[in-house]
């Protein structure tokens, strides 16, 4: 049992860091409480240790702090989350402290955060088909489960409702197996918040999520707590109790802000426009918490979302998430202006492991050519497009009419689904046929016959 040991020798407090002079026995990232004068309790971790001095990280903030009144206890052990069944259904803030006025939970265990490093031996390759409900991404750019693909948004795009109608439609195909989806949001305004929470219950997909919320009203270094205790409740949810698990996590951003704000306290060499030299380091650490385990039935898939500032893809933050993730999605402002919603760049967009869990058995027989095809054919089509607004349409031959008139029904009818259309895979490959039939038959080089065969002469345009 650690022992708990208290000093009232804090000498400095700067922005979120507290210095503790005199200090023994004390491990980094070990769990830290401050009692102010006035009897409140703050947390914090142990971040750096030189000699017989400890710099704290504090979650809740240091405004307030009497340095010669406050007392800090160093609990013997790292920031812990109380784990239960019970957490389905619950909604929590950025530390996990329930506030959704219902009663406290009964741990089953505590579990420390920052969790445990998975033996790569260990790991199950990701194969099976999550559907998500949306055409463009179960279709074109497939999620799998224990795969890790963000969304790359915008300033003023909706990746909010992106992310509530994941949460509300995501789901196991032909399968009896528990599925919950795990939501962390960082640095949220409080309508963003009650947007979240009122989509889940307006569905009831309330029951089968947990929630931790971290407004932007709260500390800021409290973020980088959030995602790691939305975690630790994903991983007991699918490693101990055998449960497929998605986890959303919204916005990326504010957790890097967050990080910089703390190494910039530190007095920290700034790396890529100011972020530290770890950040790639320390999102690695969020990320490959997604996976399976051999020899476990649970798994561990994520979507990071995260906003582009301003769209710049080669910012520090999409450009070390694309290098640790597999793939992403990007949303586009061009699509967006015209109306089209969820407003996926379909062509940007990304899933290094779609091949995996597409397929007979998984989806179904045609899914990876007809992907292939429309990728083939609305490409095509924006080129034809393009060379449109150069010569006029007077120069289009009669087949690039045919693309031209493809390329805006895969918008408007494909990509433009709506944040409440739950289309299943079955619905998605059928339109995506329709669609392919506007074309002549010579054109759809990348499907084998009896493919075509098979399914051109069930669909009418």
């Amino acid at each position: 049992m650690s022992v708990i040991k208290e000093y009232r020798t804090a000498s400095e407090v700067v922005g979120p860091l507290m210095i503790v002079e005199q200090v023994n026995n004390v491990s980094y990232n070990e769990l830290v409480e401050i009692q102010l004068h006035n009897g409140e309790i703050r947390r914090g971790q142990v971040l750096e240790i030189h000699e017989d001095k400890a710099m704290v990280q504090l979650f809740e903030g240091s405004s307030g702090i009497n340095l010669e009144k406050s007392k800090i206890r160093f609990a013997g052990h790292a920031l812990e989350l109380a784990v239960s069944e019970d957490m389905v259904g619950r909604i929590f803030n950025g530390m996990g402290k329930p506030i959704d006025g219902g009663p406290d939970l009964i741990p089953e265990k505590y579990l420390d955060i920052d969790g445990q490093a998975i033996n790569p031996v260990s790991r199950d390759y990701p194969d099976e088909f999550i559907q998500t409900g949306i055409s463009s991404i179960d279709h074109l750019n497939t999620l799998v489960r224990g795969q890790k693909l963000p969304v790359f948004s915008g300033s003023g795009l909706p990746h909010n409702e992106l992310a509530a109608q994941i949460a509300r439609q995501a789901t196991v195909l032909n399968s009896d197996e528990n599925f919950a989806v795990v939501f962390a949001a960082m640095g949220i305004t409080f309508e963003e918040a009650e947007f979240f929470m009122e989509e889940l219950r307006k569905t009831g997909a309330i029951d089968r999520s947990v929630l931790f919320m971290n407004l932007a009203n709260d500390p800021a270094i409290e973020r980088i707590a959030t995602p790691r205790i939305a975690l630790t409740a994903a991983e007991y949810l699918a490693f101990e109790k055998d449960m497929h698990v998605l986890v959303i996590m919204t916005d990326m951003t504010n957790y890097c802000e967050a990080l910089r704000e703390v190494s910039a306290a530190r007095r920290e060499v700034p790396g890529r426009r100011g972020y530290p030299g770890y950040l790639y380091t320390n999102l690695s650490t969020l990320y490959e918490r997604a996976g399976r385990l051999v020899g476990k039935k649970g798994s561990v898939t994520q979507i990071p979302i995260l906003t582009m500032p301003e769209d710049d893809i080669t910012h520090p933050i999409p450009d070390l998430t694309g290098y640790i993730t597999e793939g992403q999605i990007i949303l586009s402002h061009e699509l967006y202006n015209q109306g089209y919603r969820p407003p996926i760049n379909v062509l940007s967009s990304l899933s290094r492991l779609k091949d995996k869990g597409s397929g007979e058995g998984k989806t179904r027989g045609d899914h990876a050519p007809t992907m292939n095809q429309l990728f083939a054919a609305y490409a095509q089509g924006k080129k034809v497009e393009e060379l449109a607004v150069v010569l006029g349409e007077s120069a289009l031959s009669d087949v690039d009419k045919l693309y031209v008139r493809f390329t805006k029904r895969f918008e408007e009818e494909y990509i433009n689904q709506g944040f409440y259309k739950n289309r299943n895979i079955e619905d998605t490959l059928n339109l995506g046929w329709e669609l392919l039939s506007i074309l002549p038959r010579t054109e759809l080089k990348r499907i084998k016959d009896d493919l075509l065969d098979k399914y051109l002469p069930l669909v009418e345009v």
